[in-house]
C-alpha cells in the first residue's frame, strides 16, 4: 500500500511539474503584446474543444448524441421540455422512443401553433405556458418582425441589450415545475430539458420541492451570455442542485466540471450542460 501511494505522489509530482515547466516556456515566448491575436485565436479554439460556442448545429452542440444516450435502453420515458419552441427536441426523444411521454411547454402563441401540429403529429403534450418560479400572469419579449424567433425571453435586455433589438411584448400565463407535477401527479422525470433564453435558474427554483424529492434524473440547460443579464452563475446552479453532477456537452460524450473551478465553469457563451443525479443510473461515455 505504502509503494503504491508513493508511486501515485510521485507521478502526481512529476506531472505537475512538466506542466509548470511547459507553462513557464509558453510565457516567456508568448506573453508578449505581439502575441495578443494570436493567443486569443488559440483561446477561440479551445474553447470549442470544451464545448462551448459549437451552435451550428445538434451534432456539433452535442445535443443529438446527448439524447441518443440519454433514451437509450428504457422502456418507461417521460420528459419535461421547458422552452420547446416548436417541437424540435421532443420530436427527436419521440422519434427514438414512440412510447415516451413528453409535456412541451412553450408560452409564445406562434411557436405554440406550430408546437400543437407537431405535438398531435408525435404524440406528445403541448402546453401553452412559461415556466418560472412564481405563478401568474408574464411578459415574453421577442423581435417586432419576427413573430416566434428561438431568442424570445421573459428578459427584456435579452432581445434589447444582448441582440440589439427592439422588443415586442407578449402576455403570457407562467406556471412551476412543483405546481405541474403535484397537480399531475408525476413521480419520476427522466429528463428535465430547459431552453428559456437566460431564465433556466428560476424554472429551477420552481422546481425546488420536486428537485429535493429526487424525482428528476437529469437536467440538460443551456449556459451562455444570457446569464450576464440575469447575474446567475453556474455556481449557482451548482447550489440549487447540490445532489447532482455536472457535466458539459461534446459531440461524442460528456466532460465533467467536477470540481468546480471557474476558470472553465464561469465562461458565459453558449454551451449545454447536464446535471445528473447521483443514484440516476444514466450512463455516459
Amino acid at each position: 500500500m505504502y509503494n503504491k501511494n508513493f508511486k501515485i505522489q510521485f507521478r502526481t509530482f512529476i506531472k505537475t511539474k512538466i506542466h509548470l515547466i511547459i507553462f513557464d516556456i509558453y510565457k516567456f515566448l508568448f506573453l508578449k503584446k505581439i502575441f495578443f491575436k494570436f493567443n486569443k485565436l488559440i483561446f477561440d479554439l479551445s474553447v470549442r474543444g470544451l464545448g462551448i460556442l459549437n451552435h451550428e448545429n445538434s451534432r456539433l452542440s452535442g445535443e443529438d448524441f446527448f439524447i441518443k444516450t440519454v433514451t437509450k435502453n428504457t422502456q418507461q420515458f417521460l420528459a419535461l421540455d421547458i422552452g420547446a419552441n416548436v417541437g424540435t427536441y421532443s420530436n427527436k426523444i419521440k422519434k427514438l422512443v414512440p412510447q415516451a411521454k413528453i409535456y412541451a411547454f412553450e408560452p409564445h402563441p406562434n411557436c405554440f401553433k406550430e408546437l400543437s401540429i407537431q405535438a398531435i403529429k408525435y404524440d406528445y403534450t403541448a402546453i401553452n405556458l412559461a415556466c418560472s418560479d412564481t405563478e401568474g400572469q408574464g411578459q415574453l419579449y421577442d423581435y417586432p418582425n419576427n413573430q416566434s424567433s428561438i431568442h424570445a425571453s421573459l428578459y427584456k435586455d435579452v432581445i434589447e441589450e444582448i441582440h440589439q433589438n427592439k422588443s415586442l411584448v407578449w402576455n403570457i400565463q407562467i406556471t412551476t415545475i412543483d405546481e405541474f407535477v403535484e397537480l399531475n401527479a408525476l413521480t419520476r422525470i427522466n429528463l428535465l430539458k430547459i431552453d428559456t433564453e437566460g431564465n433556466e435558474y428560476k424554472v429551477l427554483q420552481g422546481a425546488k420541492k420536486t428537485i429535493e424529492s429526487g424525482k428528476i434524473n437529469c437536467i440538460h440547460f443551456e449556459f451562455n451570455w444570457m446569464n450576464v443579464v440575469t447575474k446567475v452563475f453556474l455556481r449557482d446552479f451548482k447550489k440549487i442542485l447540490p445532489n447532482y453532477r455536472f457535466y458539459r456537452m461534446l459531440p461524442d460524450g460528456l466532460i465533467s466540471l467536477d470540481p468546480y473551478d471557474p476558470i472553465y465553469c464561469e465562461i458565459f457563451r453558449y454551451q449545454n450542460i447536464v446535471a445528473i443525479h447521483e443514484k440516476s443510473q444514466c450512463n455516459f461515455p
